[in-house]
């Protein structure tokens, strides 16, 4: 517990943190991976280039130090971050690290406003949240080593399959390469991949959500082509559309992630853009195989048809499905694509076309894509009535503050 003393130093930093949060965690990243170039074989480097894993953790200490006398209130936020970390191989040895080098970065952004009272109190700080995170990540190796099939670090995975799905989007089929039971995974969850890359200096890590139901047998991954204009960001996924195949070896983490499907007979919307439809797609294929009755509303934006995953397989789980109804959106539909039966609006998702079609009593949203596509149908969600409780959502990367902005 902390003292009345350290909460008080600590709330007085917060606006400090407002103003230079992202410059301390740049400096804290910059120097970390001198001192310690082997952690960046856990970290996702194209989130690093593009300065949103800085943000990310500027935000979460913001957040520890705004509610540091009710820690309870960022739970979700922790359990999000400690899925995260277990899925990557974050271990408790390197707790004293990031410690360490945040309070330098502290020190060096600051100056002479970090005062040995306020560095002092940051420590018993960070004790504190760093032995929540351990602990939390201790059950969950427990938990992922424990269950049948389940293992803890990362595991060889044979491909034995590959499919296109999309012009853009290719799914990959992956089972254990010592032939070993896969581990039953909540629909919504994702697996990390690790590979060697020729010509990269680290190993390279990327999360994948899984994009069918489980089924004890294979975890399938459905990954979107990056644009070349896009990289680093498009590395690894690129590299697996080019370089993996039918046979080759990967190493993955077993599932992890909190944006998984309720298991209750209550209505549900599901609301994706692009490549985020793929943990939608767990959700509802395992709803077709377990709850064929639920109500189900999807709705899919993308740019077009040939962007567009799963076409027929979403025909075949409108099918088994006893009632369901299906809205393609696209922004540049060709011809082919106004015919088809599930095509309902050109453009973009707004608050109007919200209201006519997924305002489903007692419902629960599950909303995943791009950060913008999220902000907007959050916010507009929310004003339709929509309370925070009834939506659940999930972006690709790390965590970002959508307080403000939805």
């Amino acid at each position: 517990m902390l003292s009345q003393k350290t909460i008080d130093v600590i709330k007085s930093t917060v606006p400090a943190l407002e103003v230079y949060g992202t410059e301390i965690t740049t400096i804290f990243y910059k120097n970390l991976f001198s001192s310690h170039p082997e952690l960046q074989n856990i970290f996702n480097h194209a989130n690093q280039n593009q300065g949103r894993q800085q943000t990310a953790l500027a935000n979460t200490v913001l957040a520890a130090a705004t509610h540091i006398d009710k820690l309870e209130s960022i739970i979700p936020v922790v359990k999000q971050i400690a899925q995260k970390h277990r899925s990557l191989g974050v271990k408790p040895e390197h707790y004293p690290i990031v410690g360490g080098h945040l309070l330098r970065a502290i020190k060096e952004v600051l100056g002479d406003a970090a005062t040995d009272e306020i560095l002092s109190a940051w420590k018993n700080a960070y004790g504190v949240i760093a032995g929540v995170f351990i602990e939390l990540e201790e059950t969950l190796y427990k938990q992922a080593a424990d269950q049948e099939g389940g293992w803890k670090g990362f595991k060889q995975f044979k491909v034995v399959e590959k499919v296109e799905e999309s012009d853009v989007i290719t799914s990959f089929y992956l089972v254990p390469a010592n032939n070993s039971p896969v581990p039953i995974f909540e629909p919504g969850q994702y697996i990390t991949i690790r590979h060697k890359i020729p010509g990269e200096t680290n190993l390279i890590n990327r999360q994948y959500s899984l994009s069918a139901a489980s089924n004890k047998e294979s975890f399938r991954i459905s990954v979107k082509r990056e644009a070349e204009e896009t990289k680093p960001a498009g590395v690894f996924s690129n590299y697996l559309h080019d370089h993996i195949n039918q046979g080759d070896i990967v190493e993955i983490t077993a599932p992890a992630g909190e944006f998984v499907l309720n298991s209750a007979s209550t209505p549900v919307v599901f609301i994706s853009g692009g490549v985020g439809v793929t943990p939608l797609m767990s959700m509802i294929n395992s709803i077709a195989e377990q709850q064929p009755n639920r109500q189900v509303e999807f709705v899919h934006a993308a740019k077009n048809g040939k962007l567009q995953a799963f076409k027929q397989e979403l025909d075949h789980l409108n099918e088994r499905l006893n009632n369901s109804r299906f809205s393609f959106i696209y922004d540049n539909p060709s011809e082919q694509d106004t015919m088809n039966t599930h095509f309902k609006k050109q453009g973009y998702i707004d608050v109007e076309w919200l209201e006519e079609n997924t305002i489903l009593k007692g419902a629960d949203y599950y909303i995943c894509g791009p950060v913008p596509f999220l902000q907007a149908v959050v916010k507009g969600l929310k004003e339709l009535g929509i309370q925070d409780s009834e939506i659940h959502y999930e972006f690709f990367g790390p965590a970002i503050n959508m307080e403000g902005k939805c």
